[in-house]
């Protein structure tokens, strides 16, 4: 009975040591993904005031939500 207490205890700390890896991996993956977002942001903004004002842009942004204009 201890000797398979042990082993699990030896898998669950693999498996939290796995787990761990994949969560600073996708945290990682997910501060690449808001700093793209944020170029892709500062890029629209720019785009949008290049146009004639009062001219439509195509698309808006509301905070991190895109809505497509109707075309």
């Amino acid at each position: 009975m201890r000797e398979r207490v042990g082993q699990r205890l030896v898998e669950l700390r693999s498996e939290y040591r796995a787990g761990r890896k994949v969560l600073a991996e996708m945290e990682a993956d997910q501060a690449n993904l808001e700093q793209t977002l944020l170029r892709i942001s500062g890029a629209i903004q720019v785009l949008e005031e290049l146009l004639e004002p009062g001219e439509p842009t195509g698309v808006a942004v509301a905070g991190t939500e895109l809505a497509e204009a109707p075309a």
